[in-house]
């Protein structure tokens, strides 16, 4: 869940100003066929999480959808978003948060419609890199032992939570307590298969890629260190 919604718009407008400067100079760009921006949020958050950048960027005219990411496993979300972009018509921005950049990063590459990619504070992995990978190679996150709460399936995985007095701090630090107390109760948990099941081709090697790295994130501190290398590859 990202808090700076105004921060993030500026992050998909700039991919978005790229993507249609790209376009043939006899192209005629009109409402019709501006990029649908696909929004993919991560762990312990929904799609409504998106609302400010959603508000914004249909104000301007773009077409905008926020999928419901299942969180249940890396390629089968990934099958998931697969399916919501087949519906769409003309070029798309795909738009990821958190873990939601690993599963953005597993379809983009397969989808020529996919003409640019954004992470928002978002996971960036390598092929053969999970996210349990990134987040335990370099210190710094807040997501431990400590902090989280597992509740076994009957499938034999196991769903993952922050807990209730941690959540506030790690994942709502700039909202009021009020507002992060209400997310940390309707929180959506992420399996642990889906964190660390190795990621596919990277899409962002191959598709037009920006990426906005927070100074102060405390859930993905770790792997945005990772991020920010990759993004200057």
């Amino acid at each position: 869940m990202f808090r700076r919604s105004n921060t993030a718009f500026a992050a998909v407008l700039v991919a978005l100003t790229g993507t249609l400067a790209a376009q043939p100079a006899n192209a005629t760009v009109t409402h019709g066929t501006k990029p649908t921006v696909v929004l993919v949020h991560g762990a312990y958050a929904d799609a409504s999480g998106w609302n400010g950048v959603i508000a914004r960027l249909r104000n301007d005219g773009y077409p905008v959808l926020a999928t419901a990411n299942p969180l249940r496993g890396l390629a089968s979300d990934a099958a998931h978003l697969e399916s919501l972009l087949a519906t769409v018509d003309g070029p798309i921005v795909l738009v990821g948060h958190s873990y939601g950049g690993a599963v953005a990063t597993n379809v983009a590459g397969d989808d020529p419609d996919v003409k640019a990619l954004v992470y928002v504070s978002a996971v960036i992995p390598d092929q053969g890199e999970s996210v349990f990978d990134l987040s335990t190679e370099c210190p710094g996150s807040q997501i431990g032992d400590s902090t989280i709460k597992t509740v076994p399936l009957t499938s034999g995985d196991a769903d993952v939570y922050i807990k209730t007095e941690n959540f506030p701090d790690i994942f709502a630090a700039d909202l009021p307590r009020s507002t992060s107390a209400l997310l940390a109760a309707t929180q959506r948990p992420i399996t642990y298969g889906a964190l660390t099941e190795p990621s596919g081709a990277p899409a962002w090697k191959t598709v037009p890629s920006w990426a906005l790295i927070p100074r102060e994130d405390r859930g993905t501190v770790a792997q945005l260190i990772k991020t920010a290398a990759h993004a200057t590859n």
